[in-house]
């Protein structure tokens, strides 16, 4: 299956326990983020994020995490960070928890952070299907989904949802291109409110700006079009990815919502590291 380019022949091995004892660290800040006596902000819907086709190999972990400013649907949030783990369990099948943890203001839009205003967990098995070469293996087709149960972690959500996309991507030497298309089921964002039910859809892209894909235009197009009564999303992003070593990537990235339904704006600084558990 697609390996994001530049991944194919990168070392996945690190030599000491730096990124590991980063993870716990960032474990244990996350759940100090989260004491009961807080006070929790009103739930604020996210987009949906459109996924990759790349795979870690078996017990390999990428921890993708961007933290930054972004003003939400009615309220401003710091992400603190949005996440996205994946795991590699198998050769072309992968674990992958995203959510996001963040401090967030009023819904009247004031500019005030003190609240927690964390998403839900969508934890999800992406799998890859099939896999098409040409001859020059300058262009490789694959085929994928991801599917998985949407844990109710938001304030005041409640139920059990699901989402499930396939993923029908291009890659061209170091550049890939993955179509997103699939639908989903939230949990309830408040007692005794309707679910957040409808197609969702996007498109996933990185473009490498040199022959070893050490800098790429990254970017996004995600909506989604509800048949609950929920705003329709329309957003897209925009950034510059840095991978100055192969188990590493830095990122800056632009968000802009044009409809009323998702996030309206924000500014992500992004880092990913890569190590092996096993």
């Amino acid at each position: 299956m697609m390996n994001g380019g530049r991944h194919r022949n990168s070392k996945f091995t690190i030599r000491n326990s730096t990124f590991a004892r980063c993870a716990r660290a960032l474990g244990i800040a996350l759940f100090l983020l989260h004491p009961p006596a807080v006070a929790r902000a009103a739930t604020i819907r996210r987009i949906f994020e459109p996924t990759d086709l790349e795979f870690e190999r078996p017990g390999t972990t990428e921890l993708d995490m961007e933290f930054g400013l972004v003003r939400g649907q009615d309220a401003y949030r710091v992400s603190m960070p949005d996440f996205e783990l994946d795991l590699g369990l198998a050769q072309n099948v992968e674990l992958d928890l995203d959510g996001e943890f963040a401090l967030g203001g009023p819904d009247d839009g004031e500019f005030r952070i003190d609240q927690l205003a964390q998403d839900n967990l969508w934890s999800a098995l992406k799998l890859g299907l099939a896999t098409w070469e040409t001859k020059e293996a300058d262009w490789r087709w694959a085929l994928g989904a991801q599917i998985g149960p949407v844990w109710p972690l938001a304030p005041g959500a409640q139920g059990v949802g699901v989402e499930g996309i396939g993923l029908f991507g291009l890659q061209m030497g170091q550049s890939y291109f993955v179509l997103n298309t699939g639908a989903l089921l939230q949990p309830s964002d408040q007692p005794g409110q309707p679910r957040a039910e409808g197609f969702v859809g996007g498109l996933d892209m990185e473009i490498a700006l040199d022959r070893d894909g050490v800098w790429a235009l990254t970017g996004e197009l995600a909506g989604a079009a509800y048949w609950s009564p929920d705003e329709p999303q329309i957003t897209t992003t925009l950034g510059i990815q840095w991978s100055p070593l192969g188990n590493l990537e830095l990122s800056v990235t632009g968000l802009r919502g044009w409809l009323a339904g998702g996030d309206q704006w924000g500014i992500l600084l992004g880092v990913a590291p890569k190590f092996r558990l096993w």
